[in-house]
């Protein structure tokens, strides 16, 4: 019985290898025949383009046109033709379509060229003097001339600028013709990998493309030897499947003559054991040294059949604030149901195991193993757009996925995590919930990014950030009164560094701790020279988060001897989601110092009423968008003015930034602002150049606004 159980297994699996065979024969040809469709095409832009260059030429147009020079044309247009891979017919046509001069390989055509100037090229040139040919004075096709079978080209010989400044009938045409020769045709076979490439005549064989003329007429045929891949793999799978029938009816005949109760618990305690090594217990699934020795098995198996592995890396997004929040046991039970969800996904035909943590992976293997993993990414992405009930408890949580292919098995186990791992990490910064197949330029972006973090820490280290400051001016008379201190940095060798580069390398290596601080250290010096001002600096949550921070900030406030009231820390609202209760601690002990908090970015983010009573800021910066709407007319404006008596309703004063019109200077003053900045009164500056506006009277520029705002309202442009 088992025996016979074998025998119709190796039938199925010779049906199927018949089937696999004769597909991946037809896969070869149509790959083999949109290749040399794409050469063909290949071979007569390559002509277009060469006739571009010579006829859209200034010299050529000056002397085919001014000087009529002869010489200089079979300089450069006949004797161009020898021993050429550009082209190695050219023809020099006047308006009526007569050969002024004909080369072909090196030598003037005996004879004049009527065997080269046929009606299809006739009719390339026809379309191009009449003007039919499109935008560019240029037509091309296959032609079948005395020579053979070669690519034409007919085009308007013209200076760059495209003034000809000559009448139509004195107008120069230039014609160039490559052919189809046995050189060219081999090259081609051994460029495109299309073994025994030959150009036949028109032919309907399905290992055949066919050239047409510009008409549709078939002009001739490059058919090629099928290479048939399936075949081969067929022959070279018998021997082996032959060789494993042998080998079970060999091992059914020892199972029977040495097989005894003994060896079989032996070997069942055996696998028990390395099964339980190899399993995490709280999911059930393949721990990490499960999964280690599955890749390491499917890659070698892939390297020897010349099937694809693929790893997917899976990490929870969202999973630690659910420990956080409802402990571990319901964490817990959220990894044990994300597993059980998993397992149905995946089904049986995958390996699936927890890494470690809230992070899992799943290992498919086979000649389709990349298209399943796409549809797989899909269906748990979608999983995890669901919520997870958990007793009485439902919790939301997401998934990043990193996706990474070893083809044919040629990248080990351990690389083959690294870079899934490295892609699944690219989702997380991509904006989570989202797959990413893994790209070599990751490691490029990773080294570049590690080399930009070493040189960050250098330059903070030797001092060399620098801070400029931006205005910010009382609302009524546009007068400065605080400045906001902003982070740059020239690195050696590179030039500016964008604070939009630069500041989120810090946040995620953990230098803007320090930089934060260089920051602050450097605007407080500088504010001891402007005794009239104040001064705002941005706060990162990756600052906030520090225990130290506000003993930090005491001790830069010591050393600078500055009063803490004139100094405006500003944060935006992130870290106050997050964790409020550490918020509202560090909030009270910088209180304690004498600073003022400001809420930044209000109206870009969550902007929740409740916070802004719940924390008590002392001043509130409106997001430079909601500023930028006013353009748009009443409903913007009244957003605007309900946002700020919100502000004023709970008594913090309020910032605009952004304001770059004095129109919206007006509306914000009259809807409550009582302070301004944007590029309206300044681009963030030097210190040399805050001293120089301080000096600047603006009132009159204030009076100026408030009488062009007037105007525009009396004649009903905004209301």
């Amino acid at each position: 019985m088992f025996a016979t159980m074998a025998m119709m297994v190796a039938s199925i699996v010779m049906s199927a290898l018949d089937r696999v065979a004769t597909y991946a024969n037809h896969l070869d040809e149509e790959r083999s025949r949109e290749t040399l469709v794409g050469a063909i095409q290949t071979f007569e832009h390559q002509l277009g383009a060469t006739l571009l260059d010579y006829t859209a030429w200034d010299d050529a147009a000056v002397n085919a046109y001014d000087n009529q020079d002869m010489a200089w044309m079979i300089s450069n247009f006949g004797d161009m033709t020898f021993d050429s891979d550009l082209f190695d017919v050219a023809i020099v046509l006047d308006a009526q379509g007569r050969p002024m001069m004909a080369y072909a390989d090196g030598q003037p055509i005996d004879g004049g060229a009527e065997g080269y100037l046929t009606p299809t090229l006739m009719g390339l040139f026809e379309s191009v003097r009449s003007g039919t040919s499109g935008l560019v004075p240029q037509a091309l096709g296959f032609v079948r001339t005395q020579k053979g079978i070669g690519s034409a080209g007919v085009a308007l010989i013209r200076p760059k600028s495209g003034d000809i400044g000559q009448p139509p009938e004195k107008f120069v045409y230039l014609s160039f013709i490559r052919h189809l020769s046995p050189p060219t045709v081999k090259r081609i076979s051994e460029a495109y990998v299309l073994p025994g490439l030959d150009l036949i005549p028109p032919s309907s064989n399905k290992t055949s493309v066919t050239i047409s003329a510009p008409s549709g007429e078939p002009v001739a045929s490059l058919a090629w030897t099928p290479r048939a891949p399936g075949d081969q793999s067929r022959e070279q799978v018998k021997p082996l499947i032959t060789a494993a029938l042998v080998i079970i009816v060999i091992y059914c005949l020892l199972l029977v003559v040495i097989g005894n109760a003994e060896m079989r618990r032996v070997r069942a305690d055996e696998a028990d054991a390395v099964k339980l090594a190899q399993t995490d217990r709280l999911s059930g699934l393949l721990n990490r040294a499960g999964l280690n020795q599955l890749l390491e098995d499917e890659v070698q198996r892939g390297r020897e059949a010349g099937e694809d592995v693929v790893l997917l890396y899976l990490d929870l997004d969202g999973f630690k604030e659910v420990n956080d929040a409802y402990g571990h046991a319901t964490g817990d039970r959220l990894i044990r149901a994300v597993a059980a969800g998993l397992s149905v996904l995946v089904g049986e035909n995958a390996g699936l195991a927890r890494i470690g943590g809230d992070e899992f992976g799943i290992v498919l293997t086979g000649r389709e193993a990349q298209a399943r993993a796409s549809k797989l990414a899909e269906s748990i992405l979608a999983f995890f757009d669901e919520p997870v009930l958990l007793g009485e408890r439902t919790v939301v949580v997401g998934c990043s996925i990193g996706i990474c292919v070893s083809e044919g098995g040629i990248v080990d186990g351990g690389e083959l995590t690294r870079r899934a791992d490295m892609a699944m990490y690219s989702s997380k910064d991509g904006g989570r919930g989202r797959s990413t197949v893994y790209d070599p330029r990751m490691d490029e972006e990773r080294e570049t990014r590690n080399q930009m973090e070493i040189d960050l820490r250098g330059a903070i280290a030797r001092g060399e950030i620098e801070v400029v400051y931006q205005p910010v001016v009382d609302a009524k008379t546009f007068s400065l009164v605080s400045v906001e201190a902003l982070a740059r940095w020239n690195r050696k060798g590179h030039g500016a560094v964008s604070p939009d580069v630069f500041i989120p390398i810090a946040e995620t290596s953990g230098l803007i701790d320090q930089l934060g601080l260089c920051v602050l250290r450097r605007s407080l010096q500088q504010l001891a020279h402007w005794p009239d001002l104040k001064l705002s600096v941005n706060v990162s949550p990756g600052q906030f988060r520090d225990p130290s921070f506000v003993d930090h900030v005491a001790c830069v406030f010591d050393e600078a001897d500055i009063e803490p009231g004139r100094v405006v820390l500003e944060m935006t609202e992130t870290y106050f989601i997050q964790s409020p209760d550490r918020a509202r601690l560090a909030m009270e002990r910088l209180r304690a110092l004498g600073l003022r908090i400001a809420l930044d970015d209000f109206g870009a983010g969550f902007s929740s009423v409740g916070y802004l009573r719940q924390f008590g800021f002392d001043r509130m910066k409106i997001d430079r968008s909601l500023v930028q709407s006013l353009d748009r007319g009443h409903r913007a404006v009244e957003m605007l003015q309900a946002t700020v008596a919100l502000a004023r309703s709970l008594g913090i004063p309020v910032t605009a930034e952004g304001v770059e019109t004095e129109q919206q200077a007006v509306i914000l003053r009259l809807a409550g602002c009582d302070q301004l900045q944007g590029y309206l009164f300044g681009r963030p500056q030097s210190p040399e150049e805050i001293a120089s506006l301080m000096l600047r009277p603006m009132e009159l520029r204030a009076k100026a606004a408030e009488l062009a705002f007037a105007g525009s309202r009396d004649g009903a442009m905004l209301v």
